[in-house]
C-alpha cells in the first residue's frame, strides 16, 4: 500500500508537471517567444502523451461512463486542432487537488468547492459543453478537408459560425462545405444557446438563494430580538412585583396620596 501511494503521489506530480509546462509552452507560442518550431514539437510532444495517458485510464478504469463525465475537459485537452486546447488540461490539475484535499487544507474547500461541482456537473453544463465542442471541433476539421484550409482557420470560421459572428474571412465554398456550415449553424447555435442560458439560470438561481438565505438570516435575527425583547419584559415584570412585595404598606399610601 505504502509503494502504490508512492507511486500514485509520483504519478500525480508528473502530471501536473508536464500540465503545466504544456500550458506554459503554448504561453510561449502565443507570444512568440523563444524557437517556435522547437516549441510546437514540444506541444505534439506533450500531446500524445496526454493522449496515451488518456487511452491508458479510459482502458484500466471500472466505470467508464464516470470516467468519461470526469474527464471531459482531459478529453478536450488532447484535440489536436489548436494549442489553445491544451489550456483545458488544467482542470485535472483541480481534481487531483480535490482528490489530495489540498483546498481543504489550504483553507478554501466548502461553499466554493461545492458551488464549483454543481455548476460543472449538476446543472449539466458539463455535457453541453462537450457537446458543443465536439460539434465545432467536428465541423472544423470536416471544413478543413473539404475546403483546402489549415486546422487553425478551419476553428476560427467554425466559432465564429456557431457563435452567429460571422466576420465572412473564411466562407464555405463547396456543397460539402456549405452542407458542413448549416449542419454547424444549426446544432452549434442550438447548443451554445442552450450552454449560455444554462449559465444564466445558474447565475440567477445562485443570486435568488443568497438573497432569499439574507431574508431568512434576517426574519431569524428579528424573532430573536423579540425573543430577547420578551425575555426583558418578563424580567422587568417580576421584578415590579418583588420591589411591590418589600414596599411597606404605609409607603404605598403615601404614594397614592402625593399628587
Amino acid at each position: 500500500m505504502a509503494k502504490q501511494s508512492a507511486g500514485l503521489i509520483a504519478y500525480h506530480v508528473g502530471v501536473t508537471t508536464l500540465t503545466l509546462g504544456s500550458v506554459f509552452n503554448v504561453c510561449l507560442i502565443f507570444l512568440k517567444v523563444g524557437n517556435r518550431s522547437l516549441e510546437l514539437g514540444l506541444a505534439n510532444g506533450l500531446l500524445a502523451i496526454f493522449a496515451v495517458d488518456y487511452l491508458v485510464r479510459l482502458l484500466i478504469t471500472k466505470n467508464r461512463k464516470i470516467f468519461l463525465i470526469q474527464s471531459a475537459f482531459d478529453l478536450l485537452g488532447i484535440i489536436p486542432l489548436h494549442p489553445v486546447f491544451a489550456f483545458f488540461r488544467l482542470a485535472r490539475l483541480v481534481r487531483l487537488m480535490r482528490f489530495h484535499h489540498l483546498f481543504w487544507r489550504w483553507g478554501i474547500a466548502g461553499k466554493w468547492t461545492q458551488a464549483y461541482h454543481r455548476f460543472i456537473y449538476k446543472t449539466g453544463f458539463i455535457y453541453l459543453f462537450s457537446i458543443s465542442v465536439a460539434i465545432i471541433v467536428l465541423s472544423a476539421f470536416l471544413f478543413s478537408l473539404t475546403e483546402k484550409q489549415s486546422l487553425a482557420n478551419s476553428l476560427w470560421w467554425a466559432i465564429t459560425t456557431a457563435t452567429t459572428v460571422g466576420y465572412g474571412d473564411e466562407t464555405p465554398h463547396t456543397a460539402v462545405g456549405k452542407i458542413i456550415a448549416s449542419f454547424l449553424m444549426v446544432g452549434g447555435v442550438g447548443f451554445i444557446g442552450l450552454l449560455t442560458s444554462t449559465i444564466t439560470d445558474f447565475v440567477a438561481s445562485r443570486t435568488e438563494q443568497a438573497t432569499t438565505t439574507q431574508e431568512a438570516q434576517q426574519l431569524a435575527d428579528m424573532a430573536q430580538l423579540l425573543a430577547k425583547i420578551d425575555t426583558l419584559t418578563d424580567k422587568v415584570d417580576q421584578l415590579q412585583t418583588q420591589v411591590d412585595r418589600l414596599t411597606p404598606k404605609h409607603a404605598k399610601r403615601d404614594n397614592k396620596k402625593r399628587p
